[in-house]
């Protein structure tokens, strides 16, 4: 396990090394202008970010148990302007594969995704090595006005809030939300077609893509169908804050059981930077909901960070209705009504080392459950899970990080 922790640092950091500055963002994470970015005026301009976390990690409970792996992401944006035009091609990808295993990680409650023709149960998926792989095209027609057209192999549709891993919200926490599968899963998706148009405060986007969840060869493209669609609105009130409502039509995401979802989620989101520094503040909050399979999932989840110097600290509280049917081995879905599990996350790091960009931090996070009274026997009553962790940034520039990032939304 050591060893494959290297071999993701030494990869993540060969790549580093091909950037001289990344995303440049102010107190608004949304106002990302070229001339703030490295290249050369009307040239190509790179962005880049990603981490490496060598991952002890302790899951509570009679479903618990111990383990070491190293969850691991790169993501990166080559971007051009001509006049009104302005080319962009993102970039992401993983080798959790080699490095966290085809089984993903453990977390006891969380169901998604299938391994050997069976559900993960009491475990988070690894994600594949194509993330993201899209391009976009984006036409000013006035200071307020832009049209934005955006697709590719591997993307995000426009469904949800900022997925988990780039929402500041959630900078120090390290395993995914319980409601993962109910507000972001599908920030990967083979094969998205995507529309924006940007008036003023508002932004108004439209997608066709592929809901099927990838299945557990992860090394490669999972095409299908572009069948599915969603609808988001974002509004922006003021600098630094952003509100979204967005609704998809899901078909047929999961591989085991035949049915379509809806998926519905409403988010709200402020952060603020420091001008002179990369210290922030952030929060978040979002309601979503599965409808599926003659049953409704909800989910609510409210963050908070704050990273100040060395030290950052992180906040999550979550009530997840899960799939009870699936934790109790039960093959027939909607044979359980949804059970509420109420999870706390609470999480610090210390920056100990930087060096070229690079910031190396140690970490801890504990996690508090209350367990619904059909799911005590087979889970505990209130397990505790925990985990300590080293985390590897990669070289961010002077300002900041691609916090918010979304594909059909690029760097503006």
């Amino acid at each position: 396990m050591y060893v494959r922790f290297w071999i993701a640092a030494g990869v993540a950091a060969s790549l580093a090394m091909t950037s001289t500055q990344a995303l440049a963002q102010t107190t608004d994470p949304q106002a990302h202008q070229h001339h703030q970015m490295t290249g050369t005026p009307g040239g190509w301009h790179f962005m880049q970010d990603g981490l490496v976390l060598g991952l002890f990690n302790d899951q509570g409970g009679p479903r618990g148990g111990d383990e070491f792996k190293v969850p691991n992401w790169w993501m990166g944006m080559l971007s051009r302007q001509r006049g009104r035009h302005e080319f962009a091609l993102n970039m992401m990808f993983s080798l959790d594969p080699a490095t966290v295993g085809d089984e993903g990680y453990g977390e006891i409650f969380q169901v998604g995704e299938t391994f050997e023709g069976k559900p993960l149960v009491d475990r988070q998926h690894p994600h594949d090595l194509f993330v993201q792989l899209a391009g976009s095209w984006r036409v000013s027609f006035s200071e307020h006005t832009a049209l934005r057209l955006s697709g590719g192999p591997a993307g995000e549709p426009t469904l949800g809030p900022t997925a988990f891993m780039h929402r500041p919200s959630a900078s120090n926490l390290v395993l995914a939300p319980l409601g993962h599968h109910t507000f972001d899963s599908t920030h990967i998706s083979f094969g998205v077609l995507a529309a924006s148009v940007d008036r003023g405060r508002w932004t108004f986007e439209g997608s066709v893509f592929n809901a099927r969840e990838p299945d557990e060869h992860r090394w490669d493209f999972d095409f299908g169908a572009m069948d599915s669609v969603a609808g988001r609105v974002w509004f922006r009130p003021a600098p630094g804050w952003e509100a979204q409502v967005s609704s998809g039509y899901l078909r047929d995401p999961e591989e085991l059981t035949p049915g379509n979802a809806v998926r519905t989620t409403a988010s709200l989101a402020w952060m603020k930077m420091k001008p002179d520094g990369p210290d922030f503040r952030a929060f978040a909050m979002g309601y979503g909901v599965n409808a599926a399979h003659d049953e409704r999932r909800h989910g609510v989840f409210a963050e908070y960070s704050i990273e100040q110097g060395p030290n950052g600290v992180t906040g999550r509280l979550e009530f997840q209705q899960v799939e009870t049917a699936v934790l109790l081995g039960n093959d027939e879905h909607g044979a359980e009504e949804a059970a509420l599990v109420t999870a706390l996350s609470l999480a610090g790091t210390r920056r100990f080392l930087t060096v070229r960009g690079f910031e190396a931090a140690l970490g801890a996070q504990v996690v508090f459950h209350v367990t619904p009274e059909v799911l005590q026997a087979t889970h505990g009553d209130a397990p505790v899970s925990w985990q300590l962790f080293l985390r590897v940034r990669l070289p961010a520039g002077n300002m900041g990080r691609m916090w918010n990032m979304r594909m059909s939304q690029g760097h503006k």
